[in-house]
């Protein structure tokens, strides 16, 4: 099979786990821009407690990454994704249904329960060979971007239109719509890795949370986050000051963000084809963390605003769509679920922080302070990510292989991972490919086609 652009089945989980991560995103975002307004009719209203419920979901994401994508490890990924979906499905409905604001909190919580991102990242890795992996998670990024850019102008609308009951409601039906992506568009997969490497022990994770390469990936993710949510409590009203009325804020996201994609392309391209992913990220925060500065230091016009946006966000964006490929690229064999909660786990956690640290810089120091706090920050990560090694790239195969149920595919995944050579098995049973992740100095290649064509 081509090695040189995605393959049918890698197009088919890029974009149905693209929509899903993009959907349940959206369900997040679109609360965003009107809970602080439409909150205040709910009973036991205080800026405290709105600040809780719009936190409650990242501290919940975060404290249950690492429990589901360890779940995912061991029973697979879409079962552990679509009880995700549920319990998210399930908040969203007590949110609908409350009329005070702890009923609320309550919903919200419930909601981030369902941690399921880490588990929707290493399907992605399953699905995709080693060298189109950065295409794969960088669709899953480019959606998540887009979610955000439609929540801002959707969000509004249908609080409006239906109050904030009914934007929870429609938050369900989104959910229901991801959950049957889930059930009939991804594809199925069984992967396997070296015995004693599928569950993460406790004293696994301890040495995967202290790995020199994956805990500067994780501070970056959570520093990342950070600063986009401590940003977002004072630019809107930077938006406002500079002449843009709140309802029009989508007439400055949309052209942004949309800008902030077409610069970030050929970063990608050039990171993938040179193989200069490591200073492509560095460059990446480096930019950041100017944006970050300006945002500080200059007189805030709107042509001002506008370039350093689509500064932060080319940088963001091209972050986010990274990141998580470099990640499933350093991540142990068999761990993957386990590498993505803890990555996931310090995101979300990243976002509650920002959303803590950034309202209490902005009551001691105003709120200007908050770009300086978030710039150094960023700083400090950029001197890490300066500390990261080179990536070595191990050899990826596919291969047509014939089974006829997941019975099958999984007795040929166990054989294997435990010939000489062979690091990771994934089989994808419902398309007939094997893809396989090589040492090609120890492999032997005629052993692995001998098995894969023996009748079944």
């Amino acid at each position: 099979m081509s090695a040189s652009g995605l393959n049918s089945i890698e197009k088919k989980a890029a974009f149905s786990l693209a929509a899903v991560f993009g959907l349940r995103m959206l369900g997040l975002f679109m609360i965003l821009p009107v809970f602080a307004i439409y909150g205040e009719q709910l009973a036991g209203y205080s800026p405290m407690w709105i600040g809780l419920a719009i936190g409650a979901y990242g501290l919940t994401q975060a404290m249950l990454q690492i429990p589901m994508g360890i779940l995912s490890d061991k029973y697979g990924r879409k079962p552990i994704i679509l009880i995700g979906l549920l319990i998210f499905l399930l908040g969203s409905v007590v949110a609908a249904m409350s009329d005070t604001i702890y009923g609320v909190v309550f919903g919200r919580a419930l909601q981030g329960t369902g941690a399921i991102a880490s588990a929707i990242l290493a399907l992605a890795a399953d699905l995709s060979r080693e060298e189109q992996r950065p295409k794969v998670m960088a669709t899953i990024g480019m959606f998540i971007g887009l979610s955000f850019t439609i929540a801002m102008v959707m969000g509004p609308i249908v609080a409006k239109a239906f109050g904030l009951s009914g934007l929870f409601w429609f938050i369900a039906v989104l959910t229901i719509l991801a959950m049957l992506l889930i059930q009939f568009m991804v594809p199925h997969s069984v992967n396997k890795a070296p015995r004693g490497d599928s569950v993460a022990l406790p004293a696994q994770l301890k040495k995967l949370v202290r790995h020199p390469q994956l805990s500067r990936l994780n501070f970056g993710v959570f520093t990342l986050h950070m600063a986009m949510t401590a940003c977002f409590i004072t630019l809107p009203k930077q938006f406002v000051a500079s002449g843009l009325m709140l309802e029009d804020h989508w007439q400055l996201y949309l052209p942004t963000l949309i800008g902030s994609f077409f610069f970030m392309v050929p970063f990608m391209i050039y990171a993938i084809k040179k193989q200069k992913e490591k200073q492509m990220l560095s460059a990446s925060v480096l930019l950041l963390t100017l944006a970050l500065f300006l945002l500080w230091y200059l007189p805030m016009g709107f042509a001002s605003l506008v370039v350093l946006v689509i500064m932060f966000f080319t940088a963001f964006n091209y972050l986010e769509a990274t990141m998580p490929s470099i990640l499933s690229r350093i991540a142990p064999a068999g761990v993957k679920g386990s590498v993505m909660g803890i990555y996931s786990s310090s995101q979300f956690l990243g976002a509650f922080t920002g959303g803590v640290l950034g309202g209490l810089i902005a009551s001691r120091f105003g709120e200007q302070s908050i770009f300086l706090a978030m710039g150094i920050i960023s700083a400090v990560w950029l001197l890490v990510t300066l500390g990261m090694k080179p990536l070595k790239k191990s050899k990826n195969f596919s291969f047509a292989i014939n089974v006829e149920n997941e019975k099958q595919a999984g007795e040929v995944a166990e054989q294997l991972i435990n010939m000489p050579g062979v690091i990771e098995a994934t089989i994808v049973f419902t398309e007939a490919i094997a893809y396989l992740k090589i040492d090609e100095k120890i492999v032997n290649i005629a052993d692995i086609k001998a098995l894969l064509n023996q009748p079944k």
